[in-house]
């Protein structure tokens, strides 16, 4: 794709997230695009969003799960840019009108302390860098009509992303188990969905060494005093105005939030 087709795009995807409307797959309308070229239009949106005066605070890791994996035909994970815009504490009130078809994961936040640039992260490397890791929910969103996505279409729209939930507990992560570590996601008082740490890509910490080795081959890093997503532990949760949902994270207590 040639940069003018790129912009456009990109474009398309920021004014949508805007103006809370969808777009069709842009996998349907360009069958030749590639996951570069998913990665460029991913880069035109955030640029718009830093335009817009929107901040980078940290990044988010998805497609961690191999059932995912397999769905999108992919054989890695994705990865997206988090804003200060789509930042909120636990306990808030998110209002619906300002998404499109939202879900909820439940998953592990890890707030850095040191930069990790790729190549040769480890899990070691990642441990030794973190201040403290709490339980979170991402609220993903698509602006690709009825979610029919490819990896491309969840790439060029920054992941899927959407906002995300910060509880109040930071935790050493040296403190807890974080692959065997159970995660409970409740709706409305009902578990609707369970799983554990390891469901990120085996174990969270490999999550983000993934993620900091992948931005190395980019010429980019993680940077200390961001917050990384390390994707769900357990299934995706369609939410609407009137939801209240809450996870809860073996060692490092819960997040909860309410949908108006």
């Amino acid at each position: 794709m040639n940069d003018m087709l790129i912009n456009t795009l990109g474009d398309e995807l920021y004014a949508a997230a805007k103006e809370c409307r969808v777009v069709e797959p842009l996998t349907s309308r360009y069958e030749d695009i590639t996951i570069v070229d998913a990665y460029r239009i991913q880069q035109r949106v955030n640029a718009c969003r830093i335009e817009s005066g929107e901040r980078i605070i940290g990044k988010k890791i998805g497609v961690t799960s191999q059932v995912v994996m397999d769905l999108l035909g992919v054989d890695q994970p994705d990865f997206g840019m988090l804003t200060d815009a789509m930042h909120y504490v636990e306990g808030v009130e998110i209002p619906v009108s300002s998404l499109i078809q939202p879900k909820a994961e439940g998953e592990i936040a890890f707030l850095l302390k040191q930069d990790l640039k790729g190549p040769g992260v480890t899990a070691a490397d990642v441990l030794a860098a973190t201040q403290g890791v709490v339980a979170c929910f991402e609220i993903v969103d698509s602006r690709i009509r009825d979610w029919k996505i490819r990896i491309e279409d969840t790439v060029a729209d920054n992941a899927s992303s959407g906002a995300f939930v910060l509880g109040d507990c930071i935790v050493d992560p040296k403190r807890i188990d974080l692959i065997n570590c159970a995660m409970k996601l409740e709706k409305n008082g009902e578990v609707v969905t369970t799983g554990t740490g390891g469901a990120a890509l085996g174990n969270p910490l490999e999550a983000v060494a993934w993620l900091a080795n992948t931005l190395g081959e980019l010429g980019e890093s993680l940077k200390a005093g961001e917050w990384v997503l390390s994707g769900s532990l357990g299934g995706m949760v369609p939410v609407a105005a009137g939801d209240v949902i809450n996870v809860q994270i073996d060692g490092l207590g819960r997040c909860f939030v309410r949908f108006v």
